[in-house]
């Protein structure tokens, strides 16, 4: 199964470091039947591309609770056994949380498949949803217009090699 997990350039120079994501009870998103239900498809490229945008929109939620990171959405492509990773029963169909998973353990990064992260251009975009996401949590349309602003950006595909010069 693969898994997308949000990070911020700090976290993936931590992951660097230490040579996985983690440590455990990691929040990640994946092709979850709650996710092929509310999406109504069976291409699975198309429901691994919403898994990925989960992740990225996890990812500006975590930029947005720091003010010092950088703006730019990281999410980690990761394959994982299919134990491994366990959707949370307790959320149901609940838009916030679709494909949504825990991981138990930490992911060796050597396991992961590609790095995805905003271009240069989209951290105009990013810096104003970030700012922008409690306003659009409330309810506020231009706020969220804002916040759909930073999701109109595609997030670039980097080899797990590329990492050094991602963080660098």
């Amino acid at each position: 199964m693969r898994v997308y997990v949000p990070l911020t350039l700090s976290g993936l120079a931590a992951a660097h470091a230490s040579g996985e994501v983690g440590p455990g009870s990691l929040t990640a998103y994946a092709v979850t039947p709650g996710l092929r239900e509310w999406y109504v498809s069976d291409d699975i490229e198309e429901l691994e591309y919403a898994a990925l945008n989960r992740a990225a929109a996890a990812s500006l939620r975590l930029i947005a609770g720091d003010p010092d990171e950088a703006r730019r959405r990281i999410v980690i492509a990761v394959d994982v056994p299919d134990g491994a990773a366990t959707a949370d029963p307790d959320h149901g169909l609940s838009a916030a949380s679709l494909g949504e998973v825990r991981l138990a353990a930490a992911l060796p990064l050597a396991k992961a498949a590609a790095v995805h992260v905003d271009a240069d251009e989209a951290e105009k975009d990013v810096a104003a949803a970030a700012a922008a996401l409690g306003a659009a949590d409330l309810g506020d349309d231009d706020a969220q217009f804002t916040v759909d602003g930073a999701e109109d950006h595609e997030l670039l595909w980097f080899g797990v090699q590329e990492i050094p010069q991602l963080i660098g």
